[in-house]
């Protein structure tokens, strides 16, 4: 049985495209598969096994980025070392180095980069912006320097239809972040839950960026019940919109799992995804995941006016697309969508479709399975 190990400093131990989505479907497949993580608790150690998957947490100081990135990630490597894996895939930019040295050790090495991280370094707030260009050029230089030296780097999309690897690792797979369907609720489940028609919502991360800002004086114009579920950027931000007279029209639910969130979907009638134009986010060519969530559940989505979202709107009907920036028009577009049911029940359906037909996690498992028997028959494994 071929042996795989993921490892991640920087992720929970039950992250969804590490865990439950590829380490879970590999383990369904028939691998034996352990994931090393950054522990919950930072000062204990554990093992378990979830979904027929190895789960080894191993403790991590993340008081600072500084002390994970240097001594959380060396720790996270050390453990899964000792896994002796045949194939190993990495979660995190600060994994760069012990992915080279697995590489080095002959070991097949995947890199899944889970963002652009050289478009997103501009964008930290963190890092003072007369040095930011410079650690970007400096990190693609080096990631760029590793890439062409491992095996294979997963990424989510494509950037304006360019893979952004290309020319730069030996091969690139594309898998989105798309939902598992089993997990979600569906529009004839969430009919049992009470909808007052008059609340919408928005999970994830909960950031000026990803346009919660606008979001809030929207559902304020428009009159309705903003439903927000996730983790604020800052408790900073947090003050800073709790602040805002408009908020009152906001129900704020804090971090919640999935099953939790498959509750709010089906308590609200438009699910909202205005991400500002921003870093990296309007020329991503897939959705964020809980656009996918939101289909999924029959929700009709007004989505931020680029050009993948508009296409993708436009293609298979499932919502709308506006100006993330202009309240005035997101609050336009929840009342027409909210004063005719009739086509925001089509959009819902049309979206359940999509996902049923291109956008669900058993798609892009193929794509995984694919990529690690490539890798076992290079090695004799399979």
């Amino acid at each position: 049985m071929t042996k795989v190990c993921h490892f991640s400093s920087a992720h929970a131990p039950n992250d969804t495209r590490i865990f439950h989505k590829q380490c879970a479907s590999l383990a369904k497949a028939g691998y034996d598969v352990t994931f090393v993580v950054k522990a919950k608790d930072e000062k204990s150690a554990s093992t378990s096994t979830e979904k027929g998957v190895h789960i080894i947490q191993v403790p991590v100081d993340a008081s600072s980025r500084l002390k994970r990135m240097l001594f959380g990630a060396k720790a996270v490597y050390q453990k899964a070392l000792e896994v002796d894996a045949d194939i190993y895939e990495f979660h995190d930019p600060e994994l760069l180095p012990y992915g080279l040295k697995l590489a080095k050790k002959g070991k097949k090495v995947i890199f899944d980069s889970h963002e652009d991280y050289p478009t997103q370094i501009m964008e930290k707030e963190w890092i003072p912006s007369f040095l930011r260009k410079i650690i970007s050029g400096v990190y693609k230089a080096y990631e760029t320097h590793v890439v062409k030296r491992l095996d294979a780097v997963l990424f989510p999309c494509t950037k304006n239809g360019v893979n952004i690897f290309e020319g730069r690792a030996k091969q690139t797979v594309i898998i989105s972040n798309a939902v598992m369907v089993e997990e979600m609720l569906s529009p004839e489940e969430c009919g049992k839950t009470h909808k007052d028609g008059n609340s919408i919502c928005c999970t994830g991360s909960l950031t000026y960026q990803r346009g919660i800002t606008h979001l809030i004086k929207a559902a304020h114009l428009a009159g309705v019940r903003l439903i927000l579920a996730g983790k604020y950027s800052s408790e900073a931000y947090q003050k800073e919109l709790e602040a805002m007279p408009e908020y009152e029209c906001v129900e704020y639910l804090g971090y919640l799992g999935r099953k939790e969130l498959a509750e709010v979907y089906a308590r609200s009638s438009i699910g909202m995804s205005t991400i500002l134009n921003v870093g990296q986010y309007s020329s991503l060519d897939n959705f964020p995941t809980k656009v996918y969530e939101y289909m999924a559940a029959g929700l009709p989505v007004i989505v931020s006016d680029y050009p993948f979202m508009k296409r993708s709107v436009k293609e298979d009907g499932f919502g709308v697309a506006v100006d993330p920036a202009n309240p005035q028009e997101i609050a336009q577009a929840i009342k027409n969508l909210l004063s005719n049911q009739t086509e925001a029940s089509f959009m819902g359906t049309a979206g359940r479709e999509a996902v049923l037909k291109k956008y669900n996690w058993g798609i892009e498992e193929e794509k995984l399975f694919e990529l690690y028997r490539k890798l076992e028959q290079e090695t004799g494994l399979a």
